[in-house]
């Protein structure tokens, strides 16, 4: 089934809906499955949030339709939350210097 443009706009067909749906049912189901099987540790946080954004970017992928739109505008969307990302990154390695600099100087008071 080809994409159909219309005046209106571009109509999907439903296949590629349903067929996401799916994925993200099974995405979920696995995320679940990383509680039940009991991992713990780093390996059941990272499996949790690789499962999780996975399902975040099919969802703007196909339901936000961002596959779909202009590179400027996807990068639009798309960059300010990973410089955000960046800079929670940037500030949990300080948090950490500031809080070892902390105990270090403050530990005999």
């Amino acid at each position: 089934m080809a994409h159909a443009a219309t005046a209106e706009g571009q109509q999907h067909p439903i296949r590629l809906y349903l067929l996401v749906w799916g994925w993200l049912f099974i995405l979920s189901a696995c995320s679940y499955l990383v509680d039940y099987v009991g991992l713990q540790g780093v390996l059941r946080w990272s499996l949790i949030l690789l499962f999780m954004l996975v399902k975040a970017g099919l969802i703007v992928a196909v339901f936000m339709h961002m596959a779909w739109e202009r590179l400027a505008l996807a990068y639009a969307i798309l960059l300010p939350p990973l410089a955000v990302l960046v800079f929670v990154g940037i500030m949990v390695f300080e948090s950490g210097h500031t809080l070892g600099m902390r105990e270090f100087f403050f530990a005999g008071v």
